[in-house]
């Protein structure tokens, strides 16, 4: 280490012998908020995924209802397919009116209630309720004829 001595005063230590390792904390300081952010951003990212693949099973799940037969156990499965996250207790499958038959339904509901979403956010993990998701098209032939439904 280089010290310069002036006259009548302690020796001091030249500015480039103590910036030694400032560069390396700064960097750990940015890089954990830099990392931090993009981790939340990616998880975010896949939330909304998961958020826009329920609605479209629930309107794969719909469809296939209307056109299927009553209950056919092809709808949930189909819709399991789409969201692997999905269990046969979050599908559900309502004809209106209450107890109507393949000729008396006029409708079809099919909703996704109780999804959870855990997140892979290193030390916090997170469990991420999802709102429930539903949609209703009116009847069609509802009979096993349709291709889909097998």
């Amino acid at each position: 280490m280089k010290s310069i001595r002036r006259s009548g005063s302690k020796p001091f230590i030249t500015c480039r012998a103590r910036q030694r390792g400032v560069a390396a904390v700064e960097f750990a300081l940015i890089a954990s908020i830099l990392f931090t952010v993009l981790i939340g951003v990616m998880e975010m990212g896949r939330v909304l995924f998961y958020w826009n693949t329920a609605t479209e099973a629930t309107r794969l799940g719909a469809r296939l209802a209307v056109v299927c037969d009553q209950n056919d156990s092809t709808i949930k499965l189909k819709m399991q397919n789409m969201l692997g996250v999905l269990n046969e207790d979050n599908i559900d499958v309502e004809y209106f009116p209450s107890g109507c038959s393949v000729d008396t339904c006029r409708s079809v509901t099919v909703s996704i209630t109780g999804l959870t979403v855990s997140t892979v956010i290193p030390l916090v993990p997170l469990s991420i309720n999802m709102p429930p998701f539903s949609t209703t098209l009116p009847r069609e032939s509802m009979d096993s004829a349709n291709p889909d439904c097998s």
